[in-house]
């Protein structure tokens, strides 16, 4: 089955972004935390397991803050052509190009 893009996606799709930057913040400071504390052990497996994560959280968090300053209205560059909405009629039309 493939799904028609009617072209409003941007402006109706709607991303938990807040949410998403404060969970990912909260991660990055129990893996630091877990870091400094697996080195002061002397567990530098789990030290390099949790230094990992933190990077990780470290890269989903400076993608969020990009998405959240492009806004809601962020379009895609040059290289995407614009999407027309599907009308009512068009929804028929390729509704009977499917079942056929």
């Amino acid at each position: 089955m493939r799904l028609i893009r009617s072209g409003d996606e941007p402006v109706h799709a709607r991303s938990p972004l807040r949410l998403r930057f404060w969970l990912a913040l909260w991660g990055t400071l129990w893996m630091i935390a877990g870091t400094v504390f697996f080195v002061a052990v002397d567990q530098p497996v789990w030290a390099a397991v949790t230094a990992a994560l933190a990077a990780i959280t470290t890269v989903d968090i400076v993608v969020v803050v990009r998405h959240m300053r492009q806004g809601p209205r962020f379009q895609p560059g040059r290289d995407v052509p614009p999407y027309e909405p599907i009308r009512r009629d068009d929804e028929e039309t390729h509704e009977s190009k499917r079942l056929r």
